[in-house]
């Protein structure tokens, strides 16, 4: 499967996406991994940055808030098309276009830093994509992006329950099985059934690399790694939001912050 591929199967999820994640649906991403990825974010106020897979640019826009001057790309033209809507509705000065992280439309250390979340574990060549945001940032720039933990990405969530059903802890298995182009199906557990059922699954081709395929791909392409997180629900999420406590039995996602010598 290749980026083009890959492409056709993320607009066929761009709509019921943007709109679920729009009502407030894509519950980890707006309370656990946004914030946690923007606390660790060095300041980019004034910098140019550029966001790889920006989707319907939700964090692309908290970016240029901050006073970065984004650009964003993603391979799913109808994920741009959205995003542009949303810039002419509330305009702040981003540039969206549709491109494909393996092929970046950039000359050679452009970008001050780039970002990725959530989407570079959605890409089909890792090694292509993470080489072109090496290319495109400029010497002393960082590149920071948020993926599934790779530790604990598995096809068949197997929880294990105490005697009330509560799930505490998680059966992991399969760790070095590798995926090229496996469809993973699943929507917002958080929206309500009577709107999901109605509505196309995601389809989502993943490929699957262990942590040390990660690490070791930044160091071969030059990056200096920087920083790690893991996050979790704080305690005032937990208190308006208790459902979310399966993300304290173990992480669900990976930040990492490397930086171009």
């Amino acid at each position: 499967m290749d980026d083009k591929e890959v492409g056709k199967f993320w607009d066929k999820n761009a709509e019921n996406w943007t709109k679920l994640s729009r009502m407030g649906y894509d519950k980890c991403r707006d309370l656990i991994n946004a914030p946690a990825f923007f606390k660790m974010l060095p300041e980019i106020a004034n910098l140019k940055g550029l966001d790889i897979g920006c989707g319907e640019g939700y964090n692309t826009r908290i970016a240029s808030k901050t006073g970065a001057i984004m650009v964003a790309i993603d391979i799913s033209e109808k994920f741009i098309a959205a995003a542009k809507e949303f810039e002419v509705q509330e305009p702040l000065g981003i540039k969206y276009q549709v491109a494909s992280a393996v092929d970046l439309p950039f000359p050679n250390e452009f970008f001050d830093f780039a970002m990725a979340t959530m989407s570079l574990m959605d890409i089909a060549d890792t090694e292509k994509a993470i080489s072109e945001a090496y290319r495109v940032i400029k010497p002393k720039g960082f590149f920071q992006f948020s993926i599934t933990h790779p530790c604990f990405t598995i096809s068949n969530l197997g929880w294990v329950k105490n005697e009330e059903g509560k799930k505490t802890g998680l059966v992991v298995s399969d760790y070095f099985k590798k995926s090229d182009g496996e469809i993973e199906e699943w929507i917002f557990g958080a929206a309500p059934t009577e709107m999901t059922d109605k509505m196309r699954k995601f389809k989502i081709p993943r490929f699957k690399r262990i942590l040390s395929d990660w690490l070791n791909l930044l160091i071969r392409t030059g990056f200096v790694l920087e920083e790690f997180c893991e996050p979790y629900p704080e305690d005032e999420v937990l208190e308006k939001y208790p459902e979310e406590y399966v993300g304290t039995i173990l992480p669900f996602f990976l930040i990492i912050r490397c930086r171009k010598p």
